[in-house]
């Protein structure tokens, strides 16, 4: 790999565009890349990282915020390299992701990242692929290697390998493992963990069905297990056949108690059975005796109501002899009332009508047998008046027509007049107004003609004003979001603090997190055993995991919320400044006193314009009505003629018809024909309605005198005296029955209780003494009770022997399956151990992914020597040791530095600054070398060493730049990371980084 050209634009610390020649800098084959603290020499490094894989290392990357806050905020951010890599020449273009502004209202939106890579193929640009994932694999197929290889192998980041240098070995594997894929020897491991936690389980769920079993052995039989036994780890019976032959014993004492408990049911049964014989004889007895006792005492009580029974024969049969006449007695009375109803009715309906007559006629009515004759004479005189009012029954409604006629055409007459009258007036009076209006019109137009330039200058000076309050407020927003991100910085510091203090008092109750975290049969991380007789506890409100990594995630929030604090604040200055050049610089209360000069001006000419809009409306309205009065006068002369005219013809008829309807009322006492047909016709309905009740009346007096002769027969046979006798001796059909019922019942009673008294059965019971029914109930009840103890036990006895058979069978075979599954259990947590380095057979106590990074760490020490004694003056080497380091639980990854001037090896915490820099920058391109060779041999021609060098003195400084220049071998170009400045007068080629507050720069500088 080797870089040409790399152009950074809004990235990092670079607010502009800023543009980097490695062709220049890669003649003299060592650079420096130089500048202060924090002008953003490690961020060239980012912007190529970026480039190729689209992220940054270390935390930088986490932190998601590439886009330079200097930059203007349309400005995107944009990273472009042109490099060749595995002899093809590309360019990459990528972009991050960023908040730009909206391009319609304000705040911003979110722009995501982009990519675009072309190749230089045919003398041009060729593209090929604008999608991150297939660049990203296109670069990791090309290198060979991932971002993490890629920044240890070509940027030698400041810092990391002292760090690595000085590790304990679980971090330095943790490093390993992100550099050498050995995941699939991790993932091993955690198979062998989880097929062992997985194996521990199931015979778990084993045993606790086996001690299950046991629990329900005990609970059956009672019998205690041995008290050596822990139902809690029952594997060492299991295993020893102690448990199978318990259970076998405890089975056979239960089937022997079953038996003698079984062999004194017969006697049992056999008292019950005579016991109840007894008892149930002695009830028959006392049974038959009470019998016999109450059906002597029912018949003398039975005698005693004879008197009662003779008088309902009697009084049943009075009613049978009545029963024959009842039927006739009915149709008379219903006769008898009959009759007078409609006699009632009639007379009734003669005295409605003398009443009729009476207000009208001077004649009255007879009230004897010549009052239907009456009546009938009346109804001809009554038909003859009619017949003649007949032509005259709608006069009185066509006379009233008439009369409302006269006075509608009178009305409409005097109205046709007036508007005659008001048209000639309106033609006089409208061509004046007219005139007048079109005058008014002429001169609201020239009034209301600045009102469009006056309204555009009303909607700028708003505009304007709204912009200074809005300035105001946007002020204050600025000052309480700059507080709210003061706090939140606060308290960002406190969860960190509270996060740094959790993990302190975590570290030191790490004893007791460990024993937490012991599975059973699982070796101490600590000192290997696999027994724990004494666990440490951990004490009250000790934090654990859980708690550390809730107290980083409100750490993580906070830092989040604090960017959203950073966001806000850049956003309201962008809009405090926009919003500050619109308004301008005139003074608030000038711009409103401008504002309400114009506003006055412009209501005075919308007011004029609205004027004459209205006088547009108003001549309008008086043309139309001017129109109109020509009309309607016209109209309402017409009108008049025609009016005039019908109302000569309505008098005429009212005249004649009202002749003719006075001639017919002469002689009456009414007021209008209606109402004299009326009366009438009243007369005529009443007069028909009596005649009609009348003879109806005859019809039921003609009933009557049928009806008691055939009574008067009826009595003569029943032999009778009179219809009242008939009345009191009548009873309904269900007395009848009643009656009957009582008489017949009872004769059977008499003879059913005489009928028992004769009983054989009850004499001799009766004579017989009383027996001891308590007594007998009590001997029954004893020998009953006896016989369900005997029989419970019994049952009890066999169930709990069948049950005890059932489970001994179950835990066989319990026992049978997890026997295999504990061997096999066995195996797996002795492998498990072993590959996780906490068995006493790993002497070296590591695990089998650490094993396989030792290798490599044995190779990355052997090409770092090859480098290491040059540049220490042949004093130090590297040694790789499986041993464990100080405060170590596991081995197989320690580094010693052995100093050849004294034949000691040290630990590389003893080492000066300089002297671990000088180790670490050897350390750092061994591993360079072995990632390179695993990676295929990658030609990376481009080198960069990224700080460290102030630490070193003048001789080992040349020791250092000897092996770097070393490294230039074969056309590779190494560049130096750093601001010291015996390296500015050492290497001529510089690239610089200048800072100031609005952005970083590069110059570049040839020696």
């Amino acid at each position: 790999m080797r870089l040409h050209t790399l152009t950074v634009t809004a990235f990092g610390p670079f607010a502009e565009t800023v543009t980097v020649d490695f062709d220049e800098l890669s003649e003299a084959g060592l650079f420096l890349l130089t500048g202060p603290t924090g002008a953003g020499k490690s961020s060239v490094l980012d912007a190529v990282c970026f480039a190729l894989y689209g992220d940054v290392p270390g935390e930088r990357g986490a932190a998601k915020r590439l886009r330079s806050d200097h930059a203007a905020p349309s400005v995107a951010p944009e990273v472009t390299l042109e490099a060749t890599l595995s002899g093809r020449r590309f360019r990459f273009v990528r972009s991050p992701a960023w908040q730009r502004p909206k391009k319609r209202g304000t705040g911003t939106t979110n722009q995501q990242a982009s990519v675009a890579l072309a190749e230089h193929r045919d003398g041009g640009w060729q593209p090929v692929s604008t999608r991150l994932d297939e660049v990203g694999d296109l670069v990791g197929a090309l290198l060979g290697m991932s971002l993490t290889q890629f920044c240890q192998v070509a940027m030698l980041p400041q810092g990391r390998f002292q760090a690595f240098l000085r590790a304990k070995s679980d971090e330095r594997q943790a490093v390993l493992q992100q550099l050498f894929n050995t995941s699939r020897f991790s993932r091993m491991e955690g198979w062998l963990r989880e097929h062992r936690l997985q194996l521990a389980r199931r015979s778990r769920t084993h045993h606790d069905a086996v001690a299950a079993l046991v629990s329900r052995v005990c609970e059956v039989s009672t019998a205690a297990v041995p008290d050596e036994w822990d139902l809690q780890s029952l594997e060492p019976v299991a295993g020893s056949g102690e448990l199978g032959a318990w259970t076998a014993a405890v089975t056979a004492d239960a089937a022997a108690t079953a038996r003698r408990a079984a062999a004194l049911l017969p006697g049992a049964e056999a008292a019950e059975r005579e016991a109840e014989q007894r008892h149930t004889l002695g009830r028959r007895t006392h049974e038959l005796q009470e019998r016999h006792a109450a059906a002597r005492a029912q018949l003398g009580a039975h005698l005693a109501a004879a008197d009662q029974h003779g008088r309902r024969v009697s009084e049943l049969r009075e009613a049978r002899r009545a029963a024959g006449a009842m039927p006739v007695l009915k149709l008379v009375d219903a006769a008898t009332f009959e009759a007078s109803a409609a006699r009632l009715r009639a007379d009734s309906a003669l005295e409605s009508l003398a009443q009729h007559l009476g207000a009208d006629r001077a004649v009255a009515l007879p009230r004897d047998d010549a009052a239907a004759e009456a009546v009938d004479a009346l109804l001809s005189s009554v038909q003859q008046q009619c017949s003649a009012l007949g032509p005259l029954r709608d006069s009185d409604r066509r006379l009233a027509e008439l009369h409302e006629a006269r006075a509608d055409a009178r009305r409409r007459l005097a109205d046709a007049r007036a508007r005659v009258e008001s048209a000639h007036a309106q033609l006089a009076e409208l061509p004046a107004r007219l005139e007048h209006r079109q005058s008014a019109l002429t001169s609201s137009q020239q009034a209301a003609g600045s009102a469009a330039q006056l309204e555009a200058e009303v909607t700028v000076l708003s505009t304007r004003l709204t912009d200074k309050e809005l300035l105001v407020a946007l002020e204050a927003e600025l000052a309480e979001a700059a507080s709210e991100r003061a706090e939140c910085r606060e308290r960002v510091q406190d969860l960190t603090q509270t996060w740094l203090d959790i993990r302190e008092t975590r570290i030191q109750g790490m004893a007791a997190e460990i024993a937490g975290a012991l599975a059973v049969g699982d070796s101490c991380p600590v000192c290997g055993s696999c027994s724990h007789p004494h666990r440490a506890s951990p004490s009250p409100g000790s934090p654990d995991g859980a708690a550390e990594r809730g107290a980083m995630r409100s750490v993580d929030d906070a830092k989040a919320l604090l960017h959203v604090h950073d966001d806000r604040v850049q956003q309201l200055r962008s809009q405090r400044d926009a919003t500050a050049a619109r308004a301008g610089e005139e003074p608030h209360e000038s711009l409103r006193q401008r504002l309400t000069q114009c506003q006055e001006q412009l209501a005075a000419a919308e007011e004029a314009e609205r004027r004459a809009v209205a006088i547009r409306v108003e001549l309008v309205d008086l043309e139309r009505r001017l129109t109109a009065a020509h009309h309607a006068s016209r109209e309402a002369e017409v009108e008049v003629a025609r009016i005039e005219t019908g109302l000569q013809v309505c008098e005429s008829d009212l005249e004649t018809l009202d002749a003719a309807r006075t001639a017919a009322l002469a002689g009456s006492t009414h007021t209008s024909v209606t109402s004299l047909l009326q009366a009438l016709e009243t007369s005529a309905s009443l007069g028909k309605r009596y005649l009609t009740l009348q003879a109806a009346a005859e019809r039921a007096t003609n009933r009557l005198r049928v009806d008691e002769e055939a009574l008067r027969r009826v009595l003569e046979e029943c032999e009778l005296p009179h219809a009242d006798a008939v009345r009191r001796a009548h009873r309904d059909q269900d007395t009848c029955q009643a009656l009957e019922t009582l008489i017949e019942e009872y004769a059977q009673e008499e003879y059913r209780l005489t009928g028992l008294l004769e009983d054989a059965e009850l004499r001799a019971a009766a004579a017989a003494p009383v027996p001891d029914l308590d007594g007998l109930a009590r001997s029954h009840r004893e020998a009953r009770a006896e016989l369900v103890r005997v029989r419970a036990a019994a049952d009890r006895a066999r169930q709990d022997a069948d049950r005890l058979q059932d489970l001994g069978a179950q835990l066989a075979a319990a026992l049978q399956q997890w026997r295999p599954l504990r061997e096999e259990l066995r195996v797996a947590v002795d492998l498990s151990s072993f590959a996780e380095g906490k068995s006493a057979d790993n002497r070296l106590q590591m695990r089998l992914a650490a094993y396989v990074l030792g290798y490599r760490l044995s190779q990355v020490v052997q090409a770092a020597n090859a480098r290491l004694r040059g540049m220490s003056g042949m004093r130090y080497t590297l040694e790789h040791t499986g041993q464990r380091g100080t405060r170590e639980t596991r081995g197989g990854l320690s580094l010693l530095v052995r100093d050849d001037w004294s034949g000691e090896t040290r630990d590389p915490a003893t080492l000066s600054g300089g002297e671990t820099f000088v180790v670490s920058l050897a350390l750092a391109l061994g591993l360079a070398d072995v990632i390179t060779e695993e990676a295929g041999g990658a030609d990376l021609g481009t080198l960069f060493v990224d700080e460290g060098f102030g630490s070193l003195d003048a001789d080992t400084l040349d020791d250092v730049l000897d092996t770097l220049d070393a490294l230039r071998d074969g056309g590779r170009v190494v560049g130096v990371v750093s601001h010291v400045t015996e390296m500015r007068e050492r290497i001529p080629t510089q690239l610089q980084v200048i800072k100031d507050r609005h952005g970083s720069r590069l110059a570049p500088v040839s020696g």
